[in-house]
């Protein structure tokens, strides 16, 4: 009868087996202000904002890397190991939509991004005057940023504008709002308001536009010069024939 033999197994490789899948299993992770994956952090204007990034399920020291955008971020030596803080401050216009990157430096693919949402009101203010001639295309240009985006109403002598048809035309980026004015009439006169409002904060911005009468088709400068010149060349003409007037004489 043949007789089975079975392979003896060491004491202590089953418990090591299964330790290591365990550590394959869990891996190194990162957290950014306790968030393990991406995400958007919403702020204000001036104080400052700080990030904190931090290994997870490590057994030895992980150096950690920053980056603003594409550009890395310098840190003290004192502030990159496991565990790295960087500091916003103070937190300004320039910031909103700027994306800040956590990376764990032996592994660039292990990382926690956050985009910073700043928001602010609108910050316009101030006063324009335009001339324009009677009948000509005159556009009003209002340059504002804002977040979240302001709604924009444009104001004639402290009233609603009435837009005409075929006459004013608006348009509107998260940045400019402009007023189209088409062959501006004298009844045109008076001053325009930009008004921009949001939730956070309202601005506005006047413009005081002068139409101003329709210049003639052949200015009087011209003509006065036109007319030097012809008398100019009529005296020369006479100097330059005085010869033969005077044998007529």
């Amino acid at each position: 009868m043949a007789q089975r033999r079975s392979l003896a197994i060491p004491y202590g490789v089953p418990v090591l087996a299964i330790s290591f899948l365990a550590c394959m299993a869990t891996g190194l992770e990162l957290s950014v202000n306790n968030h393990a994956a991406d995400f958007t952090l919403s702020t204000e204007l001036g104080p400052p904002i700080s990030l904190s990034c931090l290994v997870h399920n490590s057994s030895q020291a992980e150096e950690l890397l920053w980056y603003r955008g594409e550009g890395q971020v310098g840190l003290k030596d004192g502030n990159k190991v496991n565990i790295s803080n960087i500091c916003i401050s103070p937190v300004n216009e320039s910031d909103n939509g700027v994306t800040f990157t956590c990376k764990l430096a032996r592994d660039k693919s292990v990382q926690v991004s956050v985009i910073l949402d700043v928001q602010f009101p609108p910050r316009l203010s101030g006063e324009e005057t335009i001339h324009v001639e009677e009948d000509k295309d005159v556009t009003l240009t209002c340059n504002s940023k804002s977040n979240p985006q302001a709604q924009t109403t444009w104001n004639k002598d402290n009233h609603i504008l009435t837009l005409q048809q075929n006459r004013h035309e608006l348009y509107q980026t998260s940045e400019v709002f402009q007023l189209s004015i088409k062959k501006v009439q004298k009844s045109d006169n008076g001053t325009y308001t930009c008004v921009v409002e949001s939730r956070l904060g309202n601005g506005t911005k006047d413009f005081h536009l002068i139409v101003e009468d329709k210049k003639p088709i052949f200015p009087k400068e011209a003509v006065i010069a036109a007319v030097v010149v012809v008398t100019v060349t009529i005296l020369f003409g006479i100097v330059a024939r005085k010869d033969k007037f005077f044998k007529v004489w």
